[in-house]
């Protein structure tokens, strides 16, 4: 059994069509469930956040179960073949581990190193254990991959441009988010408007000048309790607009929400800046023409996405997943070595019972009982010294060279004289 991965992210396409292949939790869920009807495929975990979507899973065929997610994925989007071949990627076994670690190091982020998909693979994650869609194998890697995550931020600095989309947003938009003046209405009440009110608090914003609208008014009134935020009725969202200067959304609607004309209307020629983090998007394309309107989605943050001052901590951290890899795919090998090597100890105990047995059946009757206990020691200390040799080796052999022959696997893991072995090859070899 292997990890496969299959997915879409803001690297491999536009983000109009991450729009169409994102899921929400129920569809997450669905499609994780889903993907267990495959004959090949015994776990799953779905990551979906704003920039990507991944489907994990433990997978005994590549084949057979590449296929499958794949068709799963194109389905739920909508997606011709050719359309997602263009924008998919696939990775197996060890590329696959590599990834995932990658991903939640921040690697792989449209905003380099951000800590928040840490997060979100922690939640997928947990998903996937209330849903019973995870198993031993998947849930060791994601732990693995968020201890990974975890580490690179410890370690280094890799974090310290941009710890949140949300942050690379407000960094985005410019001044307007650090003027005690500015007002500010938040869209939605989900994570990531919980993370925008937060880090707009964190920035020292007054939390008066803070209002939040969801269609569940409950959602918005917790934000209230929890940071001192004023809450608003979604059916007034647009009087609310009219005196706000900048919009957050986020709303986790599956359509457009702000069109151009409501939009226009809120304005009236006046300043507002938009920062639009939802996925599928909340605003309008269109909305980016209005006169005094600035939009910032997650368009304009991959184009302005820069790393170069991060590029020593890239190193660091790619140097941490590369060892991370390493050592993962050394237990995993170790856990397949290892009960054929406990099953070598069984079967020698076994031996030596047998043959304890057989030889006191035959010994005189004036062999004492010490001379007897004697004797069994002797016969196990004999198999525990065969025994030994393999059963310290086998780290060191799981961690050897590639392209070991069985003749080399057998004397390493029995710690045979290399010259000994050679002389018995030569001889039978000459003898054939």
């Amino acid at each position: 059994m292997s990890v496969l991965v299959v997915g879409m992210s803001h690297k491999s396409a536009p983000v109009d069509l991450l729009e169409r292949v994102s899921l929400d939790t129920d569809a997450g869920v669905k499609l994780s469930h889903r993907v267990l009807e495959n004959d090949y495929v015994s776990e799953s975990v779905v990551i979906s956040t704003c920039n990507r979507v991944e489907i994990y899973v433990e997978a005994e065929r590549f084949h057979g179960a590449v296929d499958e997610v794949s068709h799963l994925l194109a389905e739920h989007a909508g997606l011709l073949r050719d359309e997602f071949v263009r924008n998919v990627y696939v990775h197996y076994d060890e590329a696959a581990v590599a990834h995932l670690f990658g991903v939640a190091s921040g690697m792989d982020s449209m905003i380099l190193g951000e800590s928040q998909i840490l997060g979100q693979v922690r939640d997928a994650l947990q998903q996937a254990q209330a849903e019973g869609t995870v198993g031993s194998a998947l849930n060791a890697l994601f732990q693995q991959a968020l201890r990974i995550g975890k580490r690179g931020h410890a370690e280094t600095g890799i974090d310290r441009l941009a710890p949140s989309i949300v942050t690379a947003g407000f960094e985005a938009a410019g001044d307007v988010v650090a003027d005690p003046a500015t007002r500010f209405l938040v869209a939605g009440a989900g994570t990531m408007s919980s993370l925008a009110v937060r880090t707009l608090i964190e920035r020292g914003v007054d939390p008066q000048r803070i209002w939040v609208a969801n269609r569940t008014f409950q959602r918005a009134f917790e934000l209230v309790a929890g940071f001192g935020v004023s809450a608003v009725r979604w059916e007034s969202l647009d009087v609310e607009l009219s005196g706000a200067d900048v919009l957050i959304t986020c709303t986790g609607a599956t359509g457009i929400v702000f069109d151009a004309d409501r939009i226009e209307r809120a304005a009236r020629g006046r300043a507002l800046t938009i920062i639009d983090l939802a996925l599928p998007r909340d605003v309008a394309p269109q909305v980016r023409d209005l006169p005094g309107v600035t939009v910032v989605d997650l368009d304009v943050l991959k184009r302005h996405a820069d790393n170069a001052e991060l590029a020593d901590d890239v190193r660091q951290v790619q140097d941490i997943v590369e060892d991370e890899v390493r050592s993962f795919l050394a237990a995993k090998t170790a856990a397949k070595v290892t009960p054929t090597v406990v099953a070598l100890r069984s079967m020698a105990t076994d031996v030596v019972s047998a043959e304890a047995e057989r030889l006191e059946a035959r010994l005189d009757a004036s062999v004492d009982d010490a001379a007897r206990k004697e004797i069994r020691q002797a016969l196990r200390r004999v198999a525990e010294k065969l025994i030994h040799a393999p059963t310290v080796r086998v780290k060191q052999l799981v961690d050897g060279p590639e392209g070991l022959t069985y003749a080399d696997a057998l004397a390493d893991l029995f710690a045979l004289d290399p010259h000994t072995v050679s002389a018995v090859t030569t001889v039978r070899g000459d003898s054939t």
